[in-house]
């Protein structure tokens, strides 16, 4: 989205537009932007109008391309493709290498062409191969297709992070991240549904449930994917539903919110600047541990349910009211969050019901027992990763800086996903208790990542002074 700007050479000091007017003291060398709020708050209700549904719904589709490999495991995706001892462990695995390894470049392009081009490009890309995954017959054929959704989802999720931190200020953009996580949640939900129905509508025109399962969800978000080219705006000044006073208040807007003005060119001291942030990494090492439990409770829910003792189809539909239930959760914390304007507090009490969640379905074998855990865990599995993130979008200085060290830090803590889909192999069954352990460890680990991050920006707040040239710190978002 568009970056920060100076004003045009020969704007009145006093100068008012679209209801704002800037003012420079000449002092302090300060330029003060002030901002109509009503007008203000007109723009920013048609970007959550016309901007945030279509990004709930790219990732609700996402979600649903990516994890639907758990909810086919259940009605004969192993069978078919004839896979023996971790090979489904393998698949799932092999969608992270190139997951990673192009989340960064992704996010550049949004920054250099516009998010409209490089989100459709993107979600038609997984849509075609998880089309084509319904007609794959071997396990190499597999390891093609999800080393090939790795790379076209890996831009999702930091591109549209990305996008919220150039359009909504610090203190909004909590809520705008949840929407991102809580659309996960919901695939989650309508996962459980559409797979117990396309499970229940069996073998159609010579091709196993398992397989419609893939082509349905493909073809539908290839459709979405042709659309959103003329759909989503190209950045945050120049989108298609703002009138010129609108696009100018952005622009504004974004000078106003800025933690550093300067020139709007790139430069690789950014990308330096980045990859030396400290906060980048501890937040890593957070988000890392909590990804444990997020991915492996996204893609084997429904066989950690079997394991409690329900059957194929109990499994898909139960899995449903978990993931509303981590929705009606998320949005609540995401809104206490920028209520109060904290993030780091929240931050540390969310993983307390993960720990709970996990501690109960290792100590007991009770069907219900074990059932009421995956509810404590769906409660803080999603809002910890929102909470997170944002927390550190709130604290990087630019858009250019931000391009990179958003896509850095999720590329980071997803390279879990590697590891957590084999902590669940099958001959943990029924119990997977090694899995759940894991998860356990990895959260504590998490929640201790997030007090030093906090411990670290309250220090960092303290010693801050002024600069020489008078110009006030930057301010950490606590």
């Amino acid at each position: 989205m568009a970056a920060a700007q100076d004003l045009p050479q020969g704007t009145d000091a006093h100068a008012q537009s679209g209801g704002e007017k800037g003012v420079h003291d000449s002092e302090q060398g300060i330029a003060e932007v002030f901002i109509d709020p009503k007008l203000e708050a007109r723009v920013m209700s048609k970007f959550d109008m016309f901007l945030m549904p279509q990004m709930a719904l790219l990732v609700i589709i996402a979600y649903l391309d990516r994890s639907n490999i758990g909810n086919a495991k259940t009605f004969g995706f192993e069978a078919g493709l004839g896979l023996s001892g971790n090979q489904f462990g393998n698949l799932s695995t092999l969608f992270y290498p190139t997951y990673v390894a192009f989340e960064i470049p992704w996010v550049m392009a949004v920054k250099r062409w516009g998010a409209n081009a490089v989100l459709a490009i993107i979600t038609v890309g997984w849509s075609i191969i998880t089309l084509g995954s319904g007609f794959i017959h071997t396990y190499e054929q597999g390891i093609a297709v999800r080393l090939l959704l790795g790379a076209f989802e890996s831009g999702l999720f930091p591109c549209l992070t990305f996008v919220i931190s150039t359009v909504y200020s610090r203190e909004q953009q909590a809520k705008r991240v949840a929407v991102l996580y809580g659309a996960i949640a919901l695939s989650g939900a309508f996962g459980g549904l559409i797979a117990y129905g396309i499970q229940l509508m069996g073998e159609r025109a010579g091709l196993a449930a398992w397989r419609w399962l893939f082509i349905i969800e493909g073809a539908v978000s290839l459709v979405l994917g042709i659309a959103l080219w003329a759909t989503l705006p190209r950045d945050s000044t120049r989108a298609w539903f703002l009138n010129p006073d609108e696009k100018e208040l952005m622009l504004r807007r974004s000078q106003r919110d800025a933690a550093y003005k300067g020139d709007d060119k790139f430069s690789y001291k950014y990308i330096i600047q980045a990859f030396r942030e400290p906060i980048i990494y501890i937040a890593a090492v957070g988000m890392f541990c909590s990804s444990f439990p997020l991915f492996g409770f996204g893609t084997f829910l429904p066989t950690i349910i079997m394991g409690l003792g329900y059957n194929s189809l109990q499994a898909n539909y139960l899995s449903t009211p978990v993931y509303i239930f981590a929705c009606i959760v998320l949005i609540f914390v995401a809104w206490l969050s920028d209520r109060l304007k904290r993030r780091g507090i929240v931050a540390m009490l969310v993983p307390i019901s993960v720990l709970s969640g996990y501690a109960i379905a290792i100590g007991t074998a009770n069907s219900g027992a074990g059932l009421f855990a995956m509810f404590l865990i769906a409660a803080g599995v999603y809002p910890f990763n929102t909470i997170v993130l944002t927390w550190v979008t709130n604290n990087l200085p630019n858009e250019h800086v931000r391009s990179v060290g958003i896509p850095l830090l999720i590329s980071i803590a997803n390279m879990s996903g590697i590891a957590s889909s084999q902590i669940y192999p099958s001959k943990d069954a029924p119990r997977y208790i090694m899995g759940n352990s894991v998860s356990l460890g990895t959260e504590a680990v998490a929640l201790l990542a997030v007090c030093v991050l906090y411990v670290l920006l309250r220090r960092k707040n303290a010693q801050a002074s002024r600069k020489s040239d008078g110009t006030p710190e930057f301010t950490y978002f606590l």
